[in-house]
């Protein structure tokens, strides 16, 4: 099949690299553009473009897919499918009606749970305890159309969203090269969501990283590993923005005000919550480097009694 894949970030690379090696024909990538970054505000081309420019596909960087200079380069590839993953922007019917086979997504949550753009650090911060990717064929709605396969994983108890991200893009490559072999021998049986069922995952903001230490321990746990690496979970103490990356849940009866510390010594901070407290294991402070707690307290001491938050 004569292929036009979208895709942006690092989670949409092994797609493309799985597709590479296939026996289709990618016609053409498209990206996002190019976008300054880091400290030098560099112009920085995104992860599908890099790879894209690898195997020498020709690529497309639109600023936006409702353009007709757009719907014009794509009609004269005549393609037989798009392959959008991770691209980010919604692309309009009179986009998807140009392919003859139609638009497939690959999606990283079990759909029709966590239809958005962050399905899988939300899927962490509710506490599922499993997740997996979704192909599908795409309609003109977020995350709506008919699912094709699916593939299911178990999410770790320690993992956060950078590792189980990495993880899914692997399995979402896998399950692109299977859906696409069933398509091509007719044994694909497409299945229309329950919307009923639907959740979202909406796309995070800064302030969705600041913890609320009236919630239960292992609730925010959840939203630490769900927030890791952005935007960061973050809470202020004696003055300082704190950013924290690592906990354990202690099962302890809590006397005091959540946020409370309660025991900080080389070594150990213990944090009381709404239900349990947190053992802290990893923190970034004024410093601005990511420390194991003992080297932290080493130079910044929290005194017992300190509250948090």
């Amino acid at each position: 099949m004569k292929i036009v894949y979208m895709g942006t970030s690092d989670f949409a690379v092994p797609s493309l690299r799985a597709l590479h090696d296939s026996h289709h024909e990618v016609v053409a990538v498209v990206s996002q553009p190019d976008r300054p970054k880091g400290r030098g505000r560099k112009l920085t081309s995104p992860p599908v473009k890099q790879t894209a420019i690898e195997y020498g596909y020709s690529t497309l960087q639109p600023e936006s897919v409702q353009s007709e200079e757009f719907h014009r380069q794509i009609t004269d590839l005549i393609p037989d499918l798009f392959i959008v993953v991770a691209f980010g922007q919604l692309l309009p019917q009179s986009l998807l009606n140009i392919p003859k086979q139609g638009a497939i997504n690959v999606h990283a949550s079990l759909l029709p749970r966590y239809r958005g753009s962050a399905p899988i650090q939300w899927a962490i911060i509710h506490g599922e305890k499993e997740t997996g990717v979704t192909t599908m064929m795409m309609d003109k709605g977020m995350d709506t159309g008919n699912i094709l396969l699916m593939e299911k994983t178990s999410i770790d108890p320690n993992e956060n969203a950078a590792e189980l991200h990495n993880r899914l893009s692997k399995i979402g490559a896998k399950t692109l090269i299977r859906t696409l072999d069933a398509l091509q021998s007719g044994t694909l049986e497409p299945t229309v969501q329950d919307h009923d069922k639907a959740t979202n995952a909406p796309m995070l903001k800064k302030k969705d990283g600041e913890i609320d230490w009236s919630l239960p321990a292992h609730r925010i746990q959840c939203l630490i590993r769900g927030v890791t690496p952005w935007p960061g979970a973050y809470t202020f103490g004696d003055g300082m923005r704190l950013k924290i990356f690592q906990t354990n849940v202690l099962v302890r009866d809590i006397t005091v005000p959540p946020g409370t510390i309660i025991e900080c010594f080389p070594g150990e901070l213990r944090v009381a919550t709404g239900e349990g407290a947190l053992a802290i294991q990893e923190i970034q402070g004024a410093s601005g480097k990511k420390l194991p707690i003992d080297d932290f307290l080493c130079g910044c001491r929290l005194p017992d009694g300190t509250c948090l938050g």
